[in-house]
């Protein structure tokens, strides 16, 4: 069985390696206990929460990951800006801020004119779609580390207190809402890449397009959308559908999920067909669906006609007072 784990990305393994950085990293926010910018200890599941008195500001950082590698073998770099933008502003909205700008973190092996002027486009345009201002960034050049690049960012937003999103306000019978991806976005990358690469190359034609195209495809970024529909719905959760596939649902409530999915094609189709267990693309991939709204049901076909606008939505399912995550058009059980 072919699983992200067994390409080299074990989460369960990560997430027991992290504890004791986790743990020493809470017992920080005595340093600005009562002070400004104290952080919320209680609030956020995809960004960081400090109290500014008067509103709370939001806090995210995020990175490529190994779709550079891609961007690397076919001297494309252009999108990864876009990328790195939307990783991190779409964690923002999660919890209801609007993002408002960003730093980026770029490490290479040595510095290239060209490839530079290629990502600053792809960083340019990744702020142009989420309306945000590239503040500062650092370079760092360090040929006995990197071998190539990395390019990632941390972007803040903000929120007004009362508006935070949790998922405490989520209960059975509400409605889920699925936004539809670009496609594999910035995760999952790994087990595409040695899965796919060395059986067909980067230039293997598949649906009309080449592999590179359906790797390099740049992540969907929701700003525009989730913001006009936090000014005229009630929101009850908001969840990024990054590493983990569905699993991100689970960030936002005790409550399970019946949902039926949108056919299983594209990139995901393709990495389906050459091994990859159901269960496990739903576990590693967004499966074409990038963001997940959760809303009241008289709130569904308001929140499907603003959505509709921008990108292509779905009414995926319910909540259900029974836990897990059951996606019945696949017979699948997260």
């Amino acid at each position: 069985m072919l699983t992200y784990a067994g390409a080299g990305v074990d989460d369960e393994k990560t997430a027991r390696a992290l504890k004791g950085i986790i743990s020493l990293a809470k017992e920080t926010f005595e340093f600005r206990r009562d002070k400004i910018g104290e952080p919320a200890g209680d609030l956020g599941h995809y960004s960081a929460l400090m109290d500014f008195r008067d509103f709370y500001l939001a806090m995210t950082t995020d990175g490529v990951g190994t779709k550079v590698l891609v961007a690397e073998a076919v001297e494309k770099f252009d999108t990864i800006g876009i990328d790195m933008i939307a990783m991190n502003v779409n964690d923002l909205l999660c919890i209801g801020a609007e993002p408002v700008a960003l730093v980026d973190y770029l490490a290479v092996k040595e510095p290239d004119e060209g490839i530079f002027a290629q990502i600053g486009k792809g960083l340019y345009e990744g702020a142009k779609q989420a309306k945000i201002a590239i503040v500062g960034g650092e370079t760092a050049v360090m040929p006995d580390l990197i071998n190539g690049f990395d390019l990632a960012g941390t972007a803040i937003g903000v929120v007004e207190k009362g508006k935070v999103i949790t998922g405490e306000r989520i209960r059975p019978g509400d409605a889920v809402i699925g936004i539809s991806s670009s496609g594999i976005h910035s995760n999952g990358l790994t087990l595409a890449r040695k899965l796919l690469i060395p059986k067909y190359g980067l230039d293997y034609e598949y649906g009309g397009r080449k592999l590179w195209n359906w790797l390099l495809e740049p992540t969907r970024i929701y700003v525009r959308p989730l913001l006009e529909l936090l000014e005229d719905v009630e929101v009850h959760g908001l969840a990024h559908i990054t590493g983990g596939g569905l699993l991100n649902l689970k960030r936002l409530t005790n409550y399970g999920f019946k949902l039926e999915m949108p056919p299983v094609e594209g990139i995901f189709g393709l990495i389906h067909e050459n091994g990859v267990p159901l269960e496990e693309m739903f576990r590693v991939f967004n499966m074409g669906i990038g963001m997940i709204a959760v809303v009241p049901q008289e709130k569904k076909e308001e929140t499907l006609e603003i959505l509709n606008r921008h990108f292509e939505s779905f009414e995926l399912g319910v909540v259900t007072a029974e836990r897990g995550i059951r996606i019945e058009n696949y017979g699948v059980k997260l």
